[in-house]
């Protein structure tokens, strides 16, 4: 197998054109490759409105040796040799009794991909999830967005598939593990885009990734494994070898005990309760830097005229709606991001405690809303909120600041809103310079928060090392990214869920520091950080526990 590099192509031209341009490269006429596919594709937008797709491509041909000699001495053809791998599920065949069969607590992305890997092992795990199925909480929440009355256990971030089902399903990371192939495997049979294997910023749309998870789900089943919903862990007796974890019903309002060997703990960063009870029953934490902010609004048509032109021409719709990635440092050192990009998405309650107020961004998979929607967050350190050594005291600052934005935004889970304007004190002023400076700052973004908004002042909310973070980041943004500091861009408060604030510590071989047999992993646990890395760490503590077993049966 060969691949190529930096292989471009107009707005007009499309894939099939490839073998094409590679011909034309090589400097063949008539290439006609034995078989080829994409590897990557991105935009380059720097010479804007000109804009191209950049394509890697893999393709065979009868005689790969003599292809490469011919293009050795092409120093503008990047050419190479590549061997395509491909991940091997573990594989253990033999029969194991119901106390050997492995507990994994949570199904969002680390414990439904853990939960995969084990049943194809053949080891038919058991999956315990405290919130309910995708199709019940697709109501659930739906329900809560229209009254404010909100379910506990089933939200945007209890239930099947995680907090991730309500976002955009987003699968970028920094991360490079053969494992990702294995997931973008499984979720294009699950009912993904096949083109999240090669695009630059892959999302499934939160649309279609209820239907994903479902379908891994009854995968999963189909092997062996099962999905237990409502199921709550609250107890685990560490004291012998083989654990017990005690597990109340929430559906029939009875609680009974597991017993079992090993139990992967993949409870999201907002599990709040689950964390209470691991720390209570002698797991070690430790806290851990995070980030807080808000959610930020600008109309699609400016991000897209910022990143793609105003001038641009593109009838095909293959562009769609741009997206973007800042970050600033601040005077005194403090970080300044944009997280979890949602192009024509909506700003969306994802509360799951009574009386905070919590917020979260979602595309669908046209990405076709009027407004882009960010997080804007600031970097907190365990020094700004620690208390008494307590590893837990992330967790107190955060629902702090969620009961502090439910106050304000006056009950029934109704969001504070300002306008970038009022907050860095610009409404009013007329010494813009240009006319298309001025036409971006009177755009106006509504709101698209559902329960709803009400209008207030983000310094009664947040800390004010954040409030001061944001309104010097905020000009500096507007400078890299034309109309990102527009005066009626919304800032819709808060955003407290980007990531955990605990971190619970593990060995080499993915076990807690202090009680074998639990293995913690995903985002609540301090170990990943989106829908992807998530999954993978998920897979790499299945494989854990796959050979922790073979070991013990011998």
């Amino acid at each position: 197998m060969l691949r190529i590099t930096q292989i471009r192509l107009k707005r007009n031209e499309p894939v099939t054109e490839l073998p094409k341009k590679i011909g034309m490269a090589l400097r063949i006429k008539n290439f006609s490759p034995v078989s080829w596919k994409v590897v990557k594709e991105s935009i380059d937008a720097r010479r804007k409105p000109d804009i191209f797709f950049i394509y890697t491509v893999d393709f065979e041909v009868d005689d790969e040796a003599a292809l490469m000699k011919k293009c050795g001495g092409m120093k503008s053809v990047n050419l190479s040799k590549v061997t395509e791998k491909k991940y091997d599920v573990p594989v253990f065949n033999r029969e194991i009794s119901e106390d050997i069969r492995p507990i994994v607590v949570g199904f969002g992305p680390c414990g439904m991909f853990a939960a995969l890997i084990l049943a194809e092992a053949g080891l038919r795990p058991v999956v315990l999830e405290m919130g309910r199925s995708v199709d019940d909480r697709t109501r659930d929440v739906e329900h809560f967005w229209e009254t404010g009355e909100l379910d506990k256990i089933s939200n945007v971030q209890f239930g099947e598939g995680g907090a991730g089902t309500f976002s955009d399903g987003k699968l970028t990371t920094g991360i490079k593990d053969i494992r990702i192939g294995k997931v973008n495997e499984e979720f294009i049979q699950a009912g993904a885009d096949p083109a999240i294997a090669y695009k630059q910023a892959p999302h499934i749309g939160t649309d279609v990734l209820r239907i994903v998870v479902k379908n891994i789900r009854e995968k999963i089943i189909s092997l062996g494994g099962e999905i237990r919903f409502e199921e709550k862990v609250t107890g685990i007796n560490t004291v012998r070898k083989n654990k017990k974890i005690r597990v109340e019903s929430l559906a029939l309002d009875k609680g009974s005990e597991i017993k079992c060997s090993s139990v992967i703990f993949a409870p999201g960063n907002s599990a709040r309760d689950t964390f209470r009870m691991m720390y209570d029953a002698g797991v070690k934490f430790e806290a851990k830097p995070f980030s807080v902010g808000v959610r930020i609004e600008h109309p699609q048509a400016i991000i897209d005229d910022a990143q793609y032109g105003a001038e641009r021409n593109d009838t095909e719709g293959r562009l769609g709606a741009a997206a973007y990635k800042l970050s600033y440092r601040c005077k005194d050192g403090r970080g300044v991001y944009t997280f979890c990009m949602c192009p024509g998405g909506f700003v969306v309650g994802a509360a799951s405690q009574e009386n905070c107020v919590v917020t979260n961004g979602m595309s669908y998979y046209a990405r076709d809303g009027e407004n882009a929607n960010s997080a804007l967050l600031v970097s907190v350190e365990p020094s700004d909120y620690i208390k008494n050594e307590d590893p837990l005291s992330g967790i107190y600052f955060q629902e702090s600041l969620e009961r502090s934005a439910y106050d304000a935004g006056g009950g029934g889970y109704f969001a504070p809103v300002q306008r970038v304007g009022d907050f860095l004190g610009i409404i009013g002023k007329t010494d813009l310079k240009t006319s298309d400076k001025t036409s971006i700052y009177n755009c106006k973004a509504e709101p698209t928060y559902k329960p709803g908004v009400t209008e207030a002042k983000l310094d009664d909310i947040l800390p004010d090392f954040v409030t001061a973070a944001m309104r010097e980041a905020l000009p500096e943004m507007g400078r890299r990214l034309s109309g990102f500091d527009m005066a009626n861009a919304v800032m819709t408060g808060v955003e407290t869920r980007s990531s955990s604030p605990v971190k619970i510590p593990r060995d080499a071989f993915f076990e807690s520091v202090n009680i074998a047999g639990i293995y913690p992993g995903g985002e609540g646990a301090g170990y990943a950080g989106g829908i992807m890395s998530a999954a993978v760490d998920g897979i790499k503590i299945a494989e854990a526990v796959i050979e922790k077993i073979r070991r013990e049966l011998g």
